[in-house]
């Protein structure tokens, strides 16, 4: 028996909990799929076939699943719960490049892509799907691009030449308001770059992730509502663009050290 439980969901990729309670050792044939998958494993273990080739997963070996691929498990050791993270073609390709030649489809999970998977999943429970899980989430694409893709990712390993004028475009459009603001992948469509290249300039540029920039600059326009007498924390968390009051909340004391409702006497 398979149960899913969908963490972060954007038009561009879902990252999901799965849990299986299977135990046969035969295989069992899937459906072919059309998103690109990548599965890290949480607990117990499993078997993977595809293209005649078997591969044993657990914690430490994940795999790569590519649409059209007709893949078969089996789960002679019981259960397991593994993380499913779904990413669309047009996704995948700004990440590995328009035709990416893959070495292998098992992945090799060390402790750095282990830690990356759990940073996605505490991002994921952050309820910041548009920036802190989709930033967590190309962190962890990246390493795994590096590691099965043989032909040369589009621009995630290029030399930094250009952050600072992408970086500059990035806060203007942040800035402005703009719609494609809204989120770290509609961001780095509307500037031509890739969205790991549109981090990673952040944080080499200004020493601070994209999500914690684009956060202060919304912490800045809560300062000035609660300056000027907003009376609805409600409304403020929906204008702003936050998932809701509590996050709001969390979000406005992790940069300034004081809750809003706190900060509505010491700005009175």
């Amino acid at each position: 028996m398979l149960s899913f439980v969908d963490l972060a969901t954007r038009p561009e990729f879902t990252v999901t909990a799965v849990d299986c309670r299977d135990d046969h050792r035969g295989w069992s044939t899937e459906q072919p799929r059309e998103d690109v998958r990548l599965v890290f494993v949480r607990h117990g273990g499993f078997r993977r076939r595809v293209r005649g080739v078997r591969t044993d997963l657990d914690h430490t070996v994940g795999y790569l699943g590519m649409p059209g691929e007709e893949e078969h498990f089996a789960h002679p050791a019981g259960g397991d719960r593994c993380t499913s993270i779904s990413l669309t073609p047009a996704l995948w390709r700004t990440l590995a490049g328009d035709t990416p030649l893959l070495d292998r489809s098992s992945l090799y999970v060390d402790g750095r892509l282990d830690l990356a998977h759990r940073q996605l999943l505490a991002a994921a429970r952050a309820a910041d799907t548009d920036y802190a899980a989709a930033e967590s989430l190309v962190h962890l694409v990246a390493p795994v691009v590096r590691q099965v893709v043989a032909t040369t990712t589009p621009d995630s390993d290029r030399a930094r030449a250009g952050d600072r004028a992408l970086v500059a475009q990035a806060r203007g459009v942040i800035g402005d308001s703009h719609p494609a603001a809204a989120g770290l992948i509609p961001l780095a469509t509307l500037l031509g770059v890739s969205p790991y290249r549109l981090s990673r300039a952040f944080t080499h540029d200004l020493g601070v992730s994209l999500t914690r920039y684009r956060n202060r600059v919304r912490v800045a326009h809560a300062l000035d509502r609660l300056e000027a007498g907003e009376p609805s924390l409600a409304a403020l968390a929906a204008d702003l663009g936050f998932a809701d009051q509590a996050h709001l909340c969390r979000t406005v004391r992790e940069h300034l050290g004081h809750t809003p409702t706190a900060l509505r006497g010491l700005l009175a």
